[in-house]
């Protein structure tokens, strides 16, 4: 069964929006440093480590769209 929550879990937070916030940034950092070649990963080809980056640039997107249109 699915916990249920209150009101209060679901409140805003200063410190929760902080966490979320820099995670957002670092996420779009680390995805654009791999895009870039500047981030490479060793034994990891650049092609490879690019699409990754892409990959954590689409999600944090997602994350974004999904917060914003999250109504529960």
């Amino acid at each position: 069964m699915a916990k249920k929550t209150n009101q209060k879990e679901k409140g805003f937070s200063l410190s929760g929006a902080v966490s979320w916030g820099v995670g957002i940034l670092v996420s779009l950092a680390v995805g654009a440093g791999m895009i870039r070649n500047t981030l490479s990963i060793p034994f990891i080809p650049e092609l490879i480590t690019q699409i990754a980056g892409w990959i954590v640039v689409a999600g944090v997107i997602i994350s974004i769209i999904a917060t914003i249109f999250d109504k529960n």
